[in-house]
């Protein structure tokens, strides 16, 4: 196997990753987590919640040990991560790429909510998610690509600044 190949499908679990990432933000967290009897709704009266209190810190990445919500992402991207277990035997490097988006996902993420200038300059559109008039759109955490396709992405920060 050649290092195009590897890279291939490196890059087909980074686009799945992208997609299912608005997705599940989308359809899941947002649609299912909008109900408070669902095991989602951490997400939308947790996480949302927070972050409008608190100028889009989430404090919850910062306790130790670490908080209930925090506890609920990393199991939910952990099960994400065991849902694609075949893939590891299918297609190996497709995998791979899975469990580092799943990383990377994660650690830029709490980092948006650690460190909000960071996220401001970084990824603003989820900046936008949190802080904007609207909270449903702007789906994709870590890219902004899904929302740029499925016509979701609404700036809000540049237009605050002046900007747009």
């Amino acid at each position: 196997m050649g290092i195009l190949f590897i890279i291939l499908w490196l890059a087909c679990a980074f686009i799945y990753g992208g997609l299912a990432e608005w997705a599940l933000h989308k359809h899941v967290l947002h649609g299912l987590g909008k109900n408070r009897t669902s095991m989602f709704s951490f997400h939308w009266h947790g996480h949302h919640k927070t972050c409008r209190r608190n100028k889009n810190k989430d404090i919850h990445y910062l306790r130790k040990p670490l908080p209930s919500p925090i506890k609920k992402e990393l199991a939910s991207l952990f099960l994400l991560v065991f849902a694609h277990i075949i893939f590891l035997f299918i297609q190996p490097y497709f995998f791979i790429g899975l469990v580092l988006y799943v990383m990377r996902y994660f650690y830029i993420h709490r980092k948006a909510h650690v460190d909000v200038e960071w996220g401001k300059k970084n990824i603003p559109w989820h900046y936008d998610h949190h802080m904007g008039p609207n909270q449903d759109a702007n789906y994709g955490v870590t890219v902004q690509w899904p929302d740029k396709l499925f016509g979701t992405r609404v700036k809000y920060l540049e237009k605050k600044n002046g900007k747009v």
